[in-house]
């Protein structure tokens, strides 16, 4: 037990101290150890305290899954979270970003962000002197893809070889889905309407970090996209600061629905999976999301126990 211990911690203490702004600034072991620690933390089997270490949350964008499952994060870690709403902070009255960030690192022992931009995020990164957390901009939302491949694991056991069809706009969770995905082994295929694919230098991006055989495609036709899926995933249609596109998008999407037609094109046994939170009747039927395939509130669990881990190790716990 102590070897394996201390072989989790050979691979994970390097990510002590460093910024996660994307899937890929972690690579395939990192990875499967953090799963590992994760799990570990679910069970029970292992405990951290950071000695009340201090998370500050700048959240530009609504969350109920994010704001939450890093509050308790934390405070399972023995740390404590602080609310900085840009509303209420002099980030409201445009404060310097490098003011603000040189500021705070003198407060807190790491930030997690979810914003717009990634270039701010990016920003922040440049001026903290302690880790950012990348909480969802409008490019990734990497600690979601984290979340949705241990559930994956959870389920299958393995990674390598999964197939993962996700159908919808080509958006920042289809981008990190690919990232982690290509790294993992995962064959992932983004099925979008046209003018909705994913973005282009993501696709490449993950292909050229692609391991163990993993596949990264594009398509359009949403029965075929299904064929051979083991996992069905899908995401809102129009994500927050699109809500005056959600009518035209209505209309676009929907042949994009996960409903009982799409899912038994799929594999026999395969799991429907959807980031939250979901418009039923949208991208996904109520009959879909409550089935016995369904693990979205698997993955929505999931979110803590890997952010729990992510943050032990920035922040030294092992």
């Amino acid at each position: 037990m102590a070897s394996a211990s201390s072989s989790l911690a050979s691979k994970l203490t390097p990510l002590s101290k460093s910024n996660f702004l994307s899937s890929s600034d972690l690579n395939s072991d990192q990875i499967l150890s953090l799963f590992e620690l994760a799990k570990q933390l679910k069970t029970g089997n292992r405990r951290i305290d950071l000695g009340n270490r201090v998370l500050g949350l700048i959240f530009k964008k609504a969350s109920t899954r994010t704001r939450v499952s890093f509050q308790v994060a934390m405070a399972r870690l023995g740390g404590q979270t602080v609310d900085l709403n840009p509303q209420i902070t002099q980030l409201g009255r445009g404060e310097p970003i490098k003011d603000t960030a040189r500021v705070l690192s003198r407060y807190c022992d790491a930030l997690a962000i979810r914003t717009f931009s990634q270039q701010e995020l990016e920003e922040y990164a440049e001026w903290s002197t302690i880790p950012v957390i990348n909480a969802l901009t409008d490019l990734e939302h990497p600690c979601q893809s984290l979340a949705d491949y241990l559930t994956i694991q959870e389920k299958f056991g393995e990674l390598k070889g999964i197939n993962l069809s996700y159908i919808g706009d080509g958006n920042n969770v289809a981008n990190s889905l690919m990232i982690c995905g290509a790294m993992l082994g995962v064959n992932v295929k983004i099925c979008s309407p046209k003018g909705f694919e994913a973005d282009s230098k993501i696709v490449e991006k993950a292909k050229s970090l692609s391991e163990f055989g993993s596949k990264i495609s594009i398509c359009n036709d949403p029965l075929k996209a299904m064929k051979h899926a083991q996992v069905l995933y899908t995401d809102v249609w129009a994500s927050m600061g699109q809500e005056e596109e959600h009518l035209k998008r209505k209309k676009i999407f929907e042949n994009y629905k996960v409903d009982q037609k799409l899912i038994e094109l799929a594999d026999e046994g395969a799991i429907i999976m959807h980031c939250l939170p979901a418009h039923r009747g949208e991208e996904i039927t109520e009959e879909a999301l409550e089935s016995k395939s369904s693990h979205v509130f698997d993955q929505a669990e999931n979110r803590l126990h890997v952010q729990q881990a992510l943050l032990a190790v920035q922040l030294g716990g092992i």
